[in-house]
């Protein structure tokens, strides 16, 4: 059980970092927290990974005041998925035509959702922005009104940095919640009461 529980946890990651590098390959707009990490990337030099990495530990620290608990999904988390992401945009060849370009973010987005299912099924601990999020949204606040606030901030802000945003921005708003809510209870994985 357990390694089919690291197996999915680190697949999910991997996939997830897929999902990313297809969504902002396409050029068509990436989700609100990529449009930041690319936006840096961009002012900086650096990767849309390295800022991937940076901005999920950075968002860990937040964790502290809310006392939030990572486990090793959201250590893997962090690292792994900044990884994955500028390998395989390294990997993907560039797609020409907007045929070639909408499926990368059909794809994108499809792994995106799948990925997502993957590891947080795995019961290894959120990633560090669903960690904020849960954490606020346990301070009385609501899930919807948090999450919407996060995701629409760091959007703005990639936005003015000079990410992208157009309709695949839009497009992976209205279906990531629908793609967890199908893969999360496929792919959740039930532990035995002394595992948990």
């Amino acid at each position: 059980m357990l390694i089919r529980r690291l197996a999915q946890l680190y697949v999910g990651l991997a996939l997830y970092g897929l999902g990313i590098a297809l969504q902002v390959a396409s050029r068509l707009g990436n989700d609100p927290w990529d449009t930041l990490h690319q936006g840096l990337a961009r002012q900086t030099g650096l990767s849309i990974g390295t800022w991937i990495i940076i901005a999920g530990a950075l968002v860990m620290l937040l964790w502290i005041p809310l006392r939030q608990r990572p486990g090793l999904g959201t250590i893997s988390n962090v690292i792994l998925i900044g990884v994955f992401t500028d390998l395989f945009l390294w990997l993907l060849p560039d797609p020409h035509g907007l045929p070639l370009r909408s499926g990368y973010l059909v794809a994108g987005i499809l792994f995106g959702g799948f990925a997502t299912g993957c590891y947080i099924g795995a019961g290894f601990g959120p990633g560090p922005r669903d960690g904020l999020m849960t954490g606020l949204a346990a301070r009385g606040h609501s899930v919807r009104i948090v999450r919407t606030g996060i995701e629409v901030t760091v959007l703005l802000f990639g936005w003015a940095l000079g990410g992208t945003v157009g309709v695949g921005t839009l497009l992976y708003a209205v279906t990531i919640g629908p793609l967890a809510h199908v893969f999360l209870p496929l792919l959740t994985v039930e532990r035995s009461p002394a595992a948990a």
